[in-house]
């Protein structure tokens, strides 16, 4: 049986958050017409997205913005809030719009309990809203999965690098981040 369902829209989503229906501490983001509940932040997680965050500034300076689970807009039907956007600077900072697809170098996902979510569901997301580059950060088997070559269908290649591998940005192609560097110190036994 086939159901009729109305998918929110962007407009939609940001009136139903005006007129106060969500709670401020409810973490909610729009994908694909459909409120998601967005995972609890572990201190795994954050510290990854800080370690990231200040590596990314170090290498790129002022040749990026970045936007820390802020909200981007891929379409009319969904806002994600990504853990990292590293964006087209702004001399507004955003301040009159969400930065859209066109705008964005690069997504990264940090997972330490969403792990398949931001490989297939998000992914799916990304790839059909042409985000060239989007990054899941897997900070339990300390794995960097890099999606790029986006199409209606998903990503058409995918690369899972371990912690000691590197990876450059496709759009600053001289910058290397090695895995580890966005990852807790490893832990002897």
């Amino acid at each position: 049986m086939l159901l009729d369902v109305r998918l929110l829209t962007v407009k939609d989503y940001h009136r139903m958050t005006e007129a106060g229906i969500f709670d401020p501490d409810e973490r909610v983001e729009l994908l694909a017409g459909q409120i998601i509940k967005m995972a609890a932040k572990g201190t795994a997680h954050e510290s990854a997205i800080t370690r990231t965050e200040r590596l990314l500034r170090n290498l790129l300076g002022e040749q990026i913005l970045l936007r820390l689970q802020s909200p981007i807009q891929l379409d009319d039907y969904s806002e994600p809030e990504p853990d990292i956007s590293v964006v087209v600077p702004d001399p507004l900072y955003y301040e009159d719009h969400h930065p859209t697809r066109d705008e964005v170098y690069l997504i990264i996902e940090v997972a330490d309990t969403s792990l398949s979510r931001d490989l297939e569901f998000k992914a799916g997301i990304y790839a059909q809203s042409g985000i060239s580059d989007y990054w899941v950060l897997d900070v339990n088997n300390r794995k960097l999965h890099v999606f790029r070559e986006p199409s209606q269908d998903g990503y058409q290649r995918q690369m899972i690098l371990s912690e000691n591998a590197s990876v450059s940005l496709l759009a600053f192609p001289d910058v290397t981040v090695v895995v580890k560097e966005m990852l807790r110190s490893a832990i002897a036994p």
